[in-house]
């Protein structure tokens, strides 16, 4: 049963990409950020008599998840607004490698052989991606032109939601899953809210009550997180196997990039992501 959540997880994942570049296409990143945790509080509110009973000096480490996840989906939603799809989901791949890292040296984890020699495959999948293939005439097959400064956000990302797994390992050690989910997401909300205010940014509230992605965005984090969470209580559930099958919202992406948006390059996208999963199940399963 759990692995089937984990799998919901991972899809719905993939599918959560989708949604907010089709969100993004309506207004900008920051009125979908704010709209899109609010709704997504609302959706958690019901977990609130529970929650107020979380301690007070764990308040304090909530908040810095919040604002490790506040920076992250800055970042997330400004790639993937202005970046091809199916890239953002390879490169998305990256967190594994991130959370690897700062496992052993927050945590002081030991990586055995295999998961040292499964990095190697990572890595080189990801720097495979920027080597195009090329056409029979010799020039890169489609031109994909990205601004390298969106690549740096896309990994600047990664990085941040790799520090808020870390946070999420230290923290789910003392409260529970729906305590966690209730105040991250009201403290994102204000975050956001925040931002607006101090930014001055101009909000269309009749557009965004119009953009139903949102809506759909609101609903798939709430439904992904809590299958994950159901996941991560079930005894026998592997954290190893989790790894990898939330990997499969790599594919998704690809393939909307393919078929949605009608990208390039997406057949050497798919191999460059082959190459980094076959990495993944080298670490996870040795």
């Amino acid at each position: 049963m759990w692995m089937w959540l984990v799998l919901l997880y991972g899809v719905f994942k993939g599918f959560r990409e989708i949604v907010k570049k089709k969100a993004l296409e309506k207004n900008s990143t920051i009125e979908v950020l704010f709209m899109y945790t609010l709704l997504a509080f609302l959706l958690v509110t019901p977990e609130a008599p529970n929650a107020l009973n979380v301690e007070p000096k764990y308040y304090f480490y909530i908040g810095l998840k919040s604002f490790v996840i506040f920076l992250a989906w800055i970042f997330s939603f400004k790639a993937i607004k202005k970046m091809p799809l199916s890239l953002y989901g390879v490169l998305d791949l990256s967190r594994v490698l991130f959370a690897t890292l700062l496992g052993v040296v927050v945590l002081q984890e030991t990586l055995g052989v295999f998961q040292v020699a499964g990095l190697v495959p990572v890595s080189l999948g990801l720097l495979l991606l920027k080597y195009k293939p090329k056409s029979k005439e010799g020039s890169a097959a489609g031109k994909e032109s990205v601004d390298v400064k969106l690549v740096i956000m896309a990994f600047a990302s990664c990085l941040f939601n790799a520090v808020s797994g870390l946070l999420d390992k230290l923290l789910m050690r003392e409260i529970s899953s729906a305590q966690l989910q209730f105040w991250y997401m009201l403290f994102l909300v204000l975050m956001y809210l925040a931002f607006l205010l101090v930014t001055r940014t101009p909000v269309h509230l009749g557009s965004l009550i119009k953009n139903y992605w949102i809506w759909i965005l609101s609903i798939l984090i709430v439904v992904a997180d809590r299958a994950l969470f159901v996941a991560n209580g079930m005894a026998d559930s592997r954290i190893t196997v989790m790894t990898l099958l939330k990997q499969s919202g790599c594919i998704v992406t690809i393939l909307a990039g393919r078929f949605l948006f009608h990208e390039k390059n997406t057949g050497h996208k798919l191999f460059c992501a082959a190459i980094i999963i076959a990495g993944i199940v080298m670490g996870v399963l040795s």
